[in-house]
């Protein structure tokens, strides 16, 4: 088995972790994984980019490969995306081939089935995008609403356009149904009734805390302008009106970071990190970070905690860099409450040592 120790040194508000080992440990290896979710205690069900679905047995190593029907097109950033089950049911989202190389980012459900699985489609991004960026996606259940993030597909001011899926939240029923207590249906009569939050660029992390049971987001600045953030209902975080503190890639300025008027994020990062999925920890084999966010990193290859207690004073730490590459996905298991996380070539569990 692959491992790696790593010393870390994290100050926290209510104990301390000092010079304290952890463990990183290579479970199985794979072809580019995007998302992940536990099925039971011993197998993480998961999506491959170039379109495979496996369940890996966590203990045994064993790997299942699983048939499925999805039309998806591998365009770019594009591909087999986020995984969620939950009571023998799955949601993936993808990019769905739509025609002409267009594509959005669509949402399957199917029943979990280890030989084959029969999504069919419970959610479309329209309008459909001849682009190969910026899909987002991650999902996450709360009160039975399925909460979706879709990226702006690198259009830019089509995340300020209530009419058009690209750059929002969007929330529906676990069946692709609309809740009617969604923004459209309060005030917003301009939007489309499946958009619960506006203002997106590339968001790849969602997850509702088990602590306050709000629903808290990663999303991708340009040059910079990275940030973690609440999802909040009928609300603009503003791209690309607001740049978030970073630049265009040519370098070029887009906007201010911040004005009122635009949901404000808790933490911004400048120069970017590439933030990708992340955590509201609760467990038992850390228990020093229950209540802290944990971020990923695709670019900066780290995992870093969030101590977000006091708005006015949030804690940033890093907790380990450069260990195991890009870091896409991250699951704390349900049980023991040990890490595993998605590189962009393997399945990785962390634990102390």
């Amino acid at each position: 088995m692959a491992w790696k120790r790593i010393i870390i040194a994290l100050f926290l508000i209510s104990s301390v972790v000092e010079a304290d080992e952890i463990k990183l440990s290579k479970i199985v290896s794979l072809n580019q994984p995007w998302g992940s979710s536990f099925i039971n205690d011993e197998e993480i069900i998961l999506t491959e980019k170039e379109g495979k679905i496996k369940i890996v047995n966590i203990n045994t190593k064993n790997i299942i490969d699983i048939e499925h029907n999805l039309n998806f097109l591998v365009y770019g950033q594009g591909g087999l995306l986020d995984i969620l089950h939950k009571d023998q049911d799955l949601w993936i989202s993808y990019s769905e081939d739509r025609g002409d190389w267009k594509t959005s980012t669509s949402i399957g459900k199917a029943k979990l089935n280890r030989k084959k699985l029969s999504f069919s489609n419970i959610f479309q991004a329209n309008p459909p995008i001849d682009s190969g960026y910026h899909f987002g996606s991650r999902l996450v259940i709360k009160d039975n609403y399925l909460f979706a993030s879709a990226g702006e597909r690198g259009q830019g001011m089509i995340a300020q356009d209530p009419t058009s899926h690209p750059g929002s939240i969007i929330r529906i029923h676990l069946d692709g149904s609309i809740p009617k207590d969604n923004p459209r249906f309060m005030g917003k009569d301009n939007w489309l009734p499946e958009i619960f939050q506006i203002g997106i660029r590339n968001p790849q992390g969602l997850f509702l805390s088990p602590f306050d049971q709000k629903v808290y987001m990663s999303n991708h600045g340009a040059k910079g302008g990275d940030w973690f953030g609440e999802v909040k209902k009928g609300e603009n975080y503003g791209w690309k009106i607001l740049g978030w503190g970073g630049k265009n890639y040519s370098g070029t300025k887009i906007g201010p970071k911040w004005k009122p008027g635009f949901t404000k994020a808790i933490q911004y990062w400048v120069p970017s990190i590439a933030v990708s999925a992340i955590t509201i920890y609760k467990g038992n084999e850390f228990k020093e970070w229950n209540g802290l966010a944990l971020i990923t990193s695709l670019k900066d290859m780290s995992l870093r905690s969030l101590d977000f207690s006091n708005l006015q004073d949030v804690k940033e730490k890093v907790i380990f860099k450069n260990q195991i590459g890009r870091i896409r996905d991250i699951q704390v298991h349900p049980t023991t409450g040990k890490i595993y996380f998605l590189s962009k070539d393997a399945l990785w569990l962390m634990e102390k040592n």
